[in-house]
């Protein structure tokens, strides 16, 4: 009975750890190649790895961009998360006037938001990828990583107008005005009936 429990122990024991240990490993891929296997000060080096003093945390994460360039990066990003929200059903109708009048503006209101943040702030700021579903009103939020602050949220409301339908009225709010105001972008006719939820 005694070697049972032994053997039952260093099972669960086995089960238990399983996956909490694993020791490094250090490989030279391309060692054939070189005819050398690196050795244990090299392998710091190819690693990647930094020490504190090498870290320079309050740099900015995109510095090979120019401000330009990120500015065109996340107003892209901040169309593309207005066509993930509306999703396949809903842009299919109203495809053209989303094209012409929504994401010319939303473009233009995200482009002058990151120019007055000025180029010192540009590489820091993001635009969150994460529209609600369903019913709620996110389309995306504009932040500073550095800083964590929100600058904008950037959303779309279903409005019914009796005897007229269902309306998508665009908006956005801001920081300076602790995201009361409803600053108008523009308005999209759906039509009579309900239109289906977000994302749908």
């Amino acid at each position: 009975m005694k070697p049972l429990m032994k053997r039952i122990f260093v099972v669960l024991i086995s089960v238990m750890t399983l996956g909490m240990y694993v020791p490094p490993i250090h490989i030279d891929a391309d060692a054939a190649e070189k005819k050398h296997i690196a050795g244990e000060g090299s392998i710091k080096e190819q690693s990647g790895l930094l020490s504190e003093e090498e870290l320079d945390l309050d740099a900015p994460p995109f510095e090979a961009q120019t401000s330009e360039q990120r500015i065109q990066q996340l107003t892209e990003s901040a169309k593309s998360q207005t066509v993930i929200k509306m999703g396949p059903r809903i842009i299919e109708k109203v495809d053209a006037d989303m094209t012409s009048e929504i994401l010319p503006k939303i473009e233009e209101v995200v482009t002058d938001l990151l120019v007055n943040a000025g180029d010192e702030e540009v590489p820091y700021l993001e635009i969150t990828e994460e529209p609600t579903a369903g019913y709620g009103e996110k389309i995306f939020n504009v932040y500073n990583q550095r800083t964590k602050e929100e600058i904008a949220r950037f959303h779309v409301r279903r409005d019914k107008r009796p005897g007229e339908g269902y309306w998508f009225n665009f908006h956005y709010h801001l920081k300076d005005d602790q995201f009361v105001k409803h600053h108008q972008i523009g308005e999209v006719f759906w039509e009579k009936n309900t239109p289906p939820k977000w994302m749908s």
